[in-house]
């Protein structure tokens, strides 16, 4: 189990985070397209995850347009990942303008117990 913190208090995760450099763990996720994408799908680029609960919050969606405009000035691809559904992630890009990210939806996937995300406190 990782310990994070949440608004002040310590939580567990299911498992241990990736750490910084190690090599993903493979993962199918569905796209705004409703297609699957696989991570396979994006080797051989560099590629960066932001990984957030939900859009329809005010510090996801910082961290969304934030992704996006570092994403638009460097050479790599940044997949968007939420247990948001593809609709609504289409639907915030779209509303926000946020070209440079990849919206990847992870409601119907193992991703979270996967990467060791799930909060099990």
């Amino acid at each position: 189990m990782a310990t994070v913190t949440l608004k002040g208090n310590e939580i567990h995760t299911n498992g241990e985070l990736p750490k910084v450099g190690a090599k993903a763990p493979a993962f199918t996720l569905v796209g705004a397209d409703l297609g699957e994408k696989k991570l396979a799908d994006f080797a051989g680029k560099t590629t960066i995850l932001t990984i957030n609960p939900s859009y329809d919050t005010g510090v996801c969606q910082a961290t969304a347009r934030s992704f996006n405009q570092k994403a638009g000035e460097l050479d790599a691809t940044v997949l968007m990942i939420s247990g948001d559904l593809p609709f609504a992630q289409k639907r915030f890009c779209e509303a926000e303008g946020l070209e440079h990210v990849v919206p990847l939806s992870s409601y119907r996937s193992s991703f979270g117990e996967d990467y060791g995300l799930e909060l099990v406190d």
